[in-house]
């Protein structure tokens, strides 16, 4: 696909073609600019306290570790986490929570979803402790019909065999589904998988420009797909 660009007008979707709305939460729904500051620089200065490391020592070394279990449930598994850097990294998340918040238009994107009687669910890489922590802070849970979670299905969203575990799980065609995820490998994992309709969010972070997929279709606003006349949405 081409390129959206953001002179461009947002993509339009034939809802009548959609009866399951998945969408991830960090980055899609959630700013991800809590989860960036997180690990890129709230971790990185106390880990550099405990092992007395420069800021840059630390956050080389963090990087380091990250990139070695990335694609793997490790990658977001808090508990591990815990224990690998020898800080209570859920704790520090729970301190950190005042920065949680939705991003712009995704609070009337779900209202519309589902209003017009979608199904939706929220499928996110986050581990449960996380997830816990973040609709508690923002009621997300109350907004959509299941928060499904990458430990429940097994593996991360940009594997391969995310997606047969989790049409088992949740139960959905693949092709009445409409997919909507920051994270461009992930989208290529659902359209290998046959996910009909796939969306790339632009604007993860409200403290980032936003960032056009050369591949997907890209939306910097999620309220922007409910533009136009009814009954676009059936």
């Amino acid at each position: 696909m081409d390129t959206l660009s953001s002179a461009e007008a947002p993509p339009r979707l034939d809802w009548s073609q959609i009866d399951d709305v998945l969408v991830d939460m960090d980055g899609t729904l959630l700013d991800r600019h809590f989860d960036n500051f997180f690990f890129e620089e709230e971790l990185p200065r106390r880990y550099a306290l405990r092992e007395r490391l420069s800021l840059g020592e630390s956050r080389a070394r963090l990087m380091a570790m990250y990139r070695s279990v990335e694609d793997e449930l490790a990658w977001t598994d808090l508990q591990y986490w815990t224990t690998r850097v020898g800080i209570d990294v859920v704790a520090m998340h729970r301190e950190l929570d005042h920065m949680i918040g939705f991003l712009p238009g995704a609070t009337a994107f779900l209202s519309a979803v589902r209003h017009h009687k979608k199904r939706l669910t929220v499928l996110t890489n986050a581990h449960p402790a996380g997830v816990a922590i973040k609709t508690a802070k923002t009621g997300l849970e109350r907004q959509v019909d299941r928060i499904v979670d990458a430990f429940e299905v097994g593996y991360l969203k940009m594997r391969p065999q995310y997606w047969p575990a989790c049409l088992e799980l949740v139960g959905f065609d693949p092709a009445k589904a409409l997919f909507i995820d920051d994270d461009e490998r992930c989208l290529a994992a659902a359209k290998q998988f046959g996910i009909a309709h796939l969306l790339h969010s632009a604007k993860s972070s409200s403290q980032s420009p936003p960032a056009f997929s050369a591949s997907f279709r890209s939306v910097e606003d999620l309220s922007s797909l409910l533009n136009g006349p009814e009954p676009a949405f059936r």
